[in-house]
């Protein structure tokens, strides 16, 4: 695989904007998942639900924004600092397909249906779920006096 990039855009650099968006996304997932005409829609705002908050974790941990939208690259990296991560792989390479086959046509179209876009939608609330309390936890301690820590 090549090198990544860093992001040099304009792109935030601030987790929680990351996070933000992350939970917008989740958010309109859960909406289009109950129409059957949303369901691609639907799935590509679970894949960018994981995206954005990915970043948002890999942001907080390494003071660096990565550009790119590859969910097991982005996994991989988070594993880096929680082997949890190592557990969605699977998963998120599964999801990954939905960021560019939903929004175009495709000679082989995804063919979704309600219980493989609710099981997209379960896995991204889950995984963002956790990314929102291993942030919280990171923040809680980054915020702790230093001789509170060593308790």
């Amino acid at each position: 695989m090549a090198n990544r990039r860093y992001v040099t855009s304009n792109d935030s650099k601030r987790y929680y904007d990351w996070l933000d968006r992350a939970g917008e996304d989740i958010l309109s997932a859960m909406v289009l998942s109950e129409d059957d005409n949303c369901y691609n829609n639907a799935a590509f705002h679970c894949q960018q639900t994981i995206e954005k908050a990915l970043k948002a974790y890999i942001l907080l941990k390494s003071d660096v924004l990565v550009d790119g939208h590859n969910l097991p690259w982005l996994c991989k990296r988070a594993a880096k600092y929680d082997k949890t991560f190592g557990n969605w792989l699977n998963q998120s390479a599964s999801l990954n397909r939905c960021y560019i086959e939903t929004r175009y046509p495709a000679d082989l179209p995804l063919n979704l249906d309600y219980e493989k876009v609710r099981g997209y939608y379960a896995m991204a609330r889950d995984m963002y779920l956790f990314i929102c309390e291993e942030v919280d936890r990171a923040v809680d301690k980054r915020q702790t006096h230093p001789a509170q820590r060593a308790r």
